[in-house]
């Protein structure tokens, strides 16, 4: 048994709370994982985790040779870092986070850009648009969109999200009689607007009164906007307006082509919404990686 491995493995496992996590960030299988942390523990002559169909815990010698290995496993991995400096860091799997339009539209052109100018790294690309526990998935930096609310992460500012109001000209043509393209906010409330639910305001709609809008400049209004479809996937919202189903309120990354090509019309001009900040971010544990340094000033740059 390798020492090291296993006392590095068990720590894994109980940051990220189960054996098939660990199993899929070290492309191994759970049983294996199992077997380690199996080893260690008759190596120790201790119980270290209390084991059930559903859920695991650290026994009470585990939670004493848990607070020791943690550290020793992030001094060898700082000693490590230290010895390779340079290129020779730069190698190995990176494990990065997106959610799905941001990831395919803006993302991958950069990770591509990256391996090829780090020809001995290698991408996990994970694109999703829920939640994702950076520390249970195993996952080394991450793209967020929008304020951070998880203060214990590592963030780096790498840019801001504009977002607008937008309609395909299908959309507007077939509006009933009497109904118009909106020309204030609250003209939202007789059209079938989209809504992107991961939003933490979800149908909420802000707005802030350019120098053209009527209201005083700088005032804002926000507007509960109704419609027939939600969706948690900004692939099904992009889809859903280029079809003419409804208006979306989305970032100009999802649909920069169509706005260029004239097939969708920016609806309010005189009405932005509030930008988003957009951050890379990483668990503290990953603070001092190489790849995650490098990578972040890559997508800074780009």
């Amino acid at each position: 048994m390798d020492r090291l491995t296993a006392m590095q493995t068990f720590v894994r496992v109980v940051e990220s709370g189960s054996f098939s996590a660990v199993a899929r960030e070290s492309h191994t299988t759970q049983s294996s994982v199992s077997k380690q942390v199996a080893a260690l523990e008759r190596k120790l002559g201790a119980r270290l985790l209390s084991r059930t169909t559903r859920s695991l815990a650290l026994t009470e010698a585990g939670e004493r040779y848990f607070a020791k290995a943690r550290g020793l496993v992030a001094e060898i991995a700082d000693a490590e870092m230290e010895l390779h400096q340079g290129e020779q860091q730069l190698s190995g799997w990176l494990r990065v986070a997106a959610s799905v339009g941001y990831g395919r539209l803006k993302l991958l052109p950069l990770v591509g850009s990256f391996l090829a100018a780090h020809p001995n790294v290698k991408i996990d690309l994970r694109l999703n648009d829920g939640f994702i526990d950076l520390v249970e998935e195993g996952i080394d930096v991450a793209v967020r969109i929008g304020e951070l609310a998880d203060s214990s992460l590592l963030a780096r500012r790498i840019g801001t999200t504009q977002r607008v109001l937008l309609a395909s000209r299908q959309y507007l043509r077939s509006l009933p009689k009497g109904v118009k393209a909106p020309r204030v906010p609250q003209d939202l409330l007789q059209h079938n607007c989209i809504v992107y639910s991961e939003l933490a305001t979800q149908n909420a709609w802000t707005f802030t009164a350019g120098p053209g809008a009527p209201a005083g400049e700088g005032s804002q209004v926000t507007i509960r906007t109704q419609g027939n479809l939600q969706s948690n996937s900004s692939e099904v919202i992009r889809a859903s307006v280029l079809s003419g189903m409804g208006i979306g309120y989305s970032p100009t990354w999802l649909f920069e082509d169509e706005m260029a090509n004239g097939e969708l019309q920016v609806l309010l001009p005189d009405w932005p919404a509030p930008s988003l900040p957009v951050h890379l971010v990483s668990p503290p544990q990953r603070r001092q990686s190489a790849k995650v340094q490098a990578f972040a000033l890559h997508v800074s740059a780009g």
